[in-house]
């Protein structure tokens, strides 16, 4: 009787200490995966600094934030790929020590470029560390609640990381240094590096090839063809740089295409494109995230160089369409199975687009109620209804095993969307922008010669009242430009979106188990 006793005192205290490391490693997941997340937005606050500590220009500095989606959206598939042939812990703790050493960098840098590179490096990182993060939830945890669980806190992580990210960076930029922004991940990095090998298992290698050739060409072309974008904003639609940053990116893309229906492995797979909602799910992911990244790009600027409040200030303006965002993807998760996905991508994508009309009303003399709080709530709240349906649109009626492409290419899209679309909105912002500083040259710099008149218009930095009219009239251009973009989307889901009542079952069955990075 007390040897029984004491099997099964011991099997409890196994069961116990193997219920703990799962914690831990759980722990350790999240704090990755929060830490790639929310550097989405965390140097959104300090921006304004940034270009005053570097001297970047205003279109310049698109690129502190283009630089990291580029790199991550467009390697995340590889990432996953290379999760499942080296091994996933390994790949795990190589990408979250590639995130170490790029944020390191990123906070020492002294130049422009060596802030963006280290972005970039950020990026490849992320795109290393998250979709394999993930896929860790899965093999570390067994079947059952415990994994519900598990995945439940990994989406609640990515969808809070962005609001973290934008209060962490106004308190690091207003109480130390927008140095702090990148720095900060050094020492939660570190302690993901030393705690992974320690308490999360290694999983199995499969065999497979990478596809190199599709990563670098899809990558390279779309960081030219965002080049090309950024250019024209401030050299021009007829500058030669500007226009072989176009031929190249037709030529890369065009490789990339090509080579994607020749391998056996391709990182995204061409058939996902072949059924109409997948492919409408991804139009519309691509359009309305590219809205969105402008969206909070400009909106940044405004309320910290027109309405002149702190970061931290900034920060908080942010969370009520952080808010209105997990509202509405509630709502979403809880009526689409007795709804269908139709009305919520219709009705999200109209709300998110009289936000963004609203606020093409935006200028110098408006406030943070009427000019940016509830045209941020009607954005933040027709997003949040669009976020989980399209996520469960793009994997249903799909093979299991093609889940994680299927889902991974949504996040991708979503990813390389805001790049192209943030390129697209600063080139309207450039050209509209600059038309208003010639337009107030007269009345600030009469008497100076043409030479400097025209240095003084690419500039774009007016002080007082005439920097609030350029900054403001570009803004309101570029949010013309997302409004269109806003529309293509709720043109495709009127047009294009038509999920059959049998396939219902199924986008109930994967509700929870995550999806794009909000």
């Amino acid at each position: 009787m007390a040897t029984s006793q004491l099997v099964t005192d011991q099997q409890e205290k196994q069961v116990s200490e193997q219920r703990r490391r799962r914690g831990i490693a759980l722990f350790v997941i999240a704090a990755c995966q929060l830490m790639v997340v929310l550097d989405s937005t965390i140097v959104n606050i300090a921006l304004p600094h940034v270009r005053e500590a570097l001297g970047f220009s205003t279109t310049g500095l698109s690129w502190v934030v283009t630089s990291y989606t580029l790199t991550f959206g467009g390697l995340l598939l590889l990432g996953g790929r290379a999760g499942d042939i080296l091994g996933r812990r390994r790949v795990f703790i190589a990408g979250v020590l590639l995130f170490v050493l790029a944020s390191l960098l990123g906070g020492l840098a002294q130049e422009p470029w060596q802030l963006l590179l280290a972005r970039a490096l950020q990026g490849v990182g992320g795109a290393i560390a998250s979709p394999t993060s993930l896929a860790l939830v899965a093999t570390t945890f067994p079947e059952g609640p415990e994994r519900n669980r598990a995945f439940g806190v990994f989406a609640a992580v990515s969808a809070g990381g962005g609001a973290i990210g934008l209060l962490m960076g106004g308190m690091l930029t207003e109480w130390l240094s927008w140095r702090w922004v990148m720095f900060v991940n050094v020492p939660i990095g570190i302690l993901i590096a030393v705690l992974a090998p320690v308490y999360i298992s290694k999983s199995p290698r499969h065999p497979g090839r990478f596809d190199l050739t599709g990563a670098l060409t899809s990558t390279a072309g779309m960081a030219s063809l965002v080049y090309g974008f950024i250019r024209a904003a401030e050299k021009g639609w007829r500058d030669e740089i500007t226009l072989g940053a176009f031929g190249a990116a037709l030529v890369l893309l065009a490789a990339f295409v090509l080579n994607e229906s020749k391998v056996s492995d391709p990182i995204t797979p061409l058939r996902m494109f072949t059924d109409r909602n997948r492919s409408g799910t991804y139009l519309i992911m691509l359009s309305l995230a590219a809205a969105m990244f402008g969206m909070f790009f400009f909106i940044v600027l405004f309320v910290q160089d027109v309405l002149n409040y702190s970061p931290i200030d900034a920060g908080l303006a942010f969370l009520p369409v952080t808010v209105a965002i997990v509202v509405g993807a509630g709502l979403s998760q809880r009526l689409l199975p007795v709804l269908g996905p139709k009305p919520f991508v219709v009705t999200g994508s109209f709300l998110a687009g009289v936000g963004m009309v609203w606020l093409t009303f935006t200028d110098q003399h408006s406030s943070y109620l009427d000019g940016v709080l509830v045209p941020m709530l009607f954005f933040g709240f027709g997003m949040g209804l669009n976020f989980v349906t399209l996520t469960l649109t793009a994997v249903s009626g799909i093979a299991q095993h093609e889940a994680g492409a299927a889902s991974g290419l949504l996040n991708a899209t979503q990813q390389v969307g805001g790049s192209l679309g943030l390129a697209i909105l600063m080139t309207v912002f450039g050209t509209a922008s600059r038309d208003e500083a010639e337009k107030q040259i007269p009345d600030f710099m009469a008497g100076a010669s043409p030479e400097q008149q025209a240095e003084f218009a690419r500039a774009q930095e007016l002080p007082g009242r005439w920097g609030d009219a350029v900054l403001t009239q570009g803004m309101s251009s570029a949010f013309m430009a997302a409004a269109a973009l806003v529309g293509l989307a709720l043109l495709t889901a009127l047009v294009v979106i038509r999920v059959r009542r049998s396939d219902l079952e199924a986008l109930s069955g994967t509700a929870g188990t995550g999806g794009p990075a909000v």
